[in-house]
């Protein structure tokens, strides 16, 4: 069974984010009302959109599910 989007993220958490998703990392591991047992792309994007104001874009959570697609799809 894959993991969950949100497990797959905190490999990329770090105390210096280096890139986007690093920093992405960081936001939703600080973020407590995270779907952190979510898989479906739809409800993790809509969840961004209304409550990610920690993303300066999308962009930057399609890229991470992308990587996760190839990691546990």
């Amino acid at each position: 069974m894959a993991k969950s989007f949100y497990h797959f993220l905190m490999k990329y958490r770090h105390p210096e984010p280096k890139d986007e998703i690093s920093l992405f990392a960081n936001h939703a591991y600080q973020d407590h009302s995270f779907p952190k047992t979510n898989t479906n792309y739809h409800q993790l994007s809509s969840y961004l959109e209304l409550n990610g104001t920690y993303l300066t874009s999308m962009r930057v959570f399609d890229e991470a599910w992308e990587l996760y697609l190839i990691h546990e799809g």
